[in-house]
């Protein structure tokens, strides 16, 4: 059997957005204002990777569905809070690595959306 290319491995992929979500906020000195999107973040960010891992586990196609859409809604949470953090913050040193998290989130969500127009109810 072929090894599958890591880039298209998207178990692997989430759990690195999850990842790299994490490496992002750890030791950055946020606002009390910030506090919330970043727990928020950090909640979101995991259940993307926590999801598809269960879809990828799923009892039924119906199953596997719902938890493709719990990935994108997700994904499209983090997005917003990723949004809010780099527009509440000043430091360019926080804001391009939430700027390529937040591109990576937009790019799952573009994803779980193709999978779920491909595998209608």
């Amino acid at each position: 059997m072929a090894e599958q290319d890591p880039n298209f491995d998207l178990e692997n992929r989430t759990f690195e957005f999850a990842l790299s979500v994490r490496r992002c906020l750890k030791g950055v000195q946020w606002e009390r204002e910030q506090w919330n999107d970043v727990d928020q973040l950090l909640r979101s960010s995991g259940s993307v990777a926590a999801n598809y891992t269960e879809a990828n586990n799923s009892i039924s196609r119906a199953d596997f569905n719902f938890r493709i859409r719990l990935c994108k809604k997700e994904a499209s949470e983090s997005r917003l809070w990723l949004r809010l953090l780099g527009a509440t913050t000043n430091s360019d040193t926080v804001k391009e690595p939430l700027r390529a998290i937040y591109k990576e989130s937009d790019e799952l969500v573009r994803i779980f959306a193709a999978i779920l127009r491909k595998t209608k109810d």
